[in-house]
């Protein structure tokens, strides 16, 4: 599809901030809808307003479409891929037709490459490299005529101007302002959500707000990824009085089921490779100190010789890969300021995330006391130099697993992941575990470390209402999140996969194109309208439905 350059001099300070392969028709600054953050449910969103007739624009503070998708979570986390409907599906199907491509096989033959997440038969494709799901994204864009603009993050301080409980334009950091009928949050981090003044929650709820069970802390039930080894987090091993290592919180750590305001642990999701021509060592990183990683050495010693990572294949002898066991590249503890943080709060836990990965790895790569088998399987890889070229081959996106959760009409919680309450408006299926990431490292009374908040309880596909993607009318009348969605922390953790914040993305954008139509707050959008409209783009709203091949 070629796109017709319509350059007017109210778009330069926009068209500025774009390569070229973004600019699209625009006029000024105004638009339907208003889409911030690039995520994969920004991207999607922005898309489906197209698709819809609508102007919209994307604004992305980075310099890349995707979030986790194109930033290293290539394993895709399914559930069940009858779940997975609308664009979202199709997301999976573009990918599927790229691998069909001999051209897109460089380091290992087609025949060769074997994922348990493919079936025979499928169109869909759920293993790929990063730089494929950006250039697909941007493809799309490219295809729907949006406008782009890259590096350009919200205001922290003002950046929201509302007028009778509605958002009139937000304005960046560097005061370019842009209008809109409906705005909708893709963020990770909700920072549109909270400057606009709706509620949210940081940290896990106790369990006795939504009547569940495995929210708040979880000494009990954290079993995985778990220490298997007595090992002493004390400075001198056994003595209390000597202080505590590196990666270990002198907190107490809570009692079973309390709330508290810490995070599940956030890592990057590694691009690895074994093929020795795009392989590159594991780099020292600057103030390096191996006294960080004196816990894992001491567990390595303890006799706890399991390889601490998971590198799921991807095509092309690459590695989505992620943490496993006790000690590994979830950096527990390290995160708690990271949701409510200014730009310069969140710039420095990424690089203290990025310099904690790294020493790991190069720990792992080269410390003697090291187990020989375990340096030798990270020797064996190493990252793939024809991926993040930009970025020195590391990931540009770090995981954030949760950050800011809204708080609206309709909280999803446990009771809905084990449909003992059934959403009555669905805008899209939650189908993967409820899954934590540990939380924090603590010292238990006999003076032993344990981890702290990994939970991962299986589910069926459930509804996910539209209330929880919108907030109460009286907060804002023309917001829409995604991705910061209305959900308990034991919940999100099971909504939180790509493809579900895909899903909830196209839902969100078919709502606010419907309340442009109508003139209406997206709470007085007609859900049944809604319905019909995801319906006819192939959302998947009700379970059962028959299996996908």
């Amino acid at each position: 599809m070629k796109a017709i350059l319509l350059i007017a001099a109210a778009c330069l300070p926009v068209l500025a901030c774009m390569p070229a392969w973004a600019v699209q028709p625009m006029q000024g600054n105004s638009f339907d809808v208003v889409v911030y953050g690039g995520t994969s449910a920004g991207v999607i969103a922005a898309v489906q307003c197209r698709q819809m007739g609508k102007t919209v624009v994307l604004i992305e503070p980075g310099r890349h479409l995707g979030g986790l998708t194109s930033g290293g979570l290539g394993a895709t986390d399914i559930g069940n891929k009858a779940a997975i409907g609308g664009l979202a599906r199709e997301f999976y199907r573009r990918v599927g037709s790229y691998y069909r491509q001999p051209s897109a096989w460089k380091w290992q033959k087609r025949e060769d490459y074997r994922s348990p997440r493919q079936r025979p038969g499928e169109v869909e494709m759920w293993t790929f490299e990063p730089h494929v799901a950006e250039e697909i994204y941007r493809q799309w864009i490219r295809e729907a005529q949006v406008p782009v603009v890259f590096g350009e993050r919200l205001d922290l301080r003002g950046g929201v101007h509302m007028h009778n409980q509605r958002i009139v334009a937000i304005t960046m950091e560097s005061g370019q302002e842009f209008r809109g009928k409906v705005f909708i949050d893709a963020t990770y981090e909700g920072d549109l959500m909270a400057r606009a003044s709706v509620p949210y929650h940081v940290g896990r709820e106790a369990n006795r707000v939504y009547n569940e069970t495995l929210n708040g802390v979880q000494k009990v039930n954290a079993i995985h990824h778990q220490f298997i080894k007595l090992v002493s987090p004390f400075v001198v091993p056994g003595d209390r009085s000597s202080g505590l290592l590196p990666l270990v919180q002198s907190e107490p750590p809570g009692e079973d089921g309390e709330g508290d305001r810490r995070v599940q642990a956030y890592c990057f999701r590694m691009c690895t490779t074994d093929v020795p021509e795009n392989r590159r060592p594991w780099p020292r990183p600057d103030g390096y100190d191996e006294r960080t990683y004196e816990l894992l050495l001491r567990n390595f010693e303890a006799g706890d010789h399991r390889v601490p990572w998971n590198p799921v294949w991807m095509p092309n002898r690459k590695t989505d890969t992620n943490n496993n066991y006790a000690i590994s590249t979830d950096y527990l503890g390290a995160n708690y300021d990271y949701p409510d943080g200014d730009y310069a709060t969140r710039e420095r836990i990424i690089a203290d995330h990025k310099r904690y990965q790294m020493g790991l790895m190069y720990t792992l790569a080269n410390h003697p006391r090291v187990p020989e088998e375990v340096r030798k399987e990270f020797q064996r890889l190493g990252l793939a130099r024809d991926e993040f070229t930009d970025n020195d081959n590391w990931p540009h996106q770090l995981y954030i697993r949760e950050a800011r959760r809204m708080i609206s009409e309709y909280v999803m919680n446990q009771n809905h992941c084990q449909q003992r309450i059934v959403a009555e408006d669905p805008v899209g299926l939650g189908a993967y575990n409820m899954d934590s990431h540990n939380v924090q490292r603590y010292v238990t009374p006999e003076g032993h470390v344990r981890n702290e908040g990994d939970i991962q309880v299986g589910v069926k596909p459930y509804r996910i209402s539209y209330r929880s993607i919108r907030p109460r009318k009286q907060h804002c009348e023309n917001l829409l999140v995604p991705v910061c969605l209305s959900a308990s922390h034991i919940a999100y953790g099971s909504i939180r996969m790509e493809p579900v914040f895909m899903v909830l993305g196209q839902s969100a954008a078919t709502a606010a194109c419907l309340a442009v139509d109508l003139g209406v707050a997206v709470q007085d959008v007609p859900y049944d309208r809604l319905r019909e409209r995801l319906r006819a783009d192939g959302q998947v709203l009700d379970w059962p439905v028959p299996e996908s091949k």
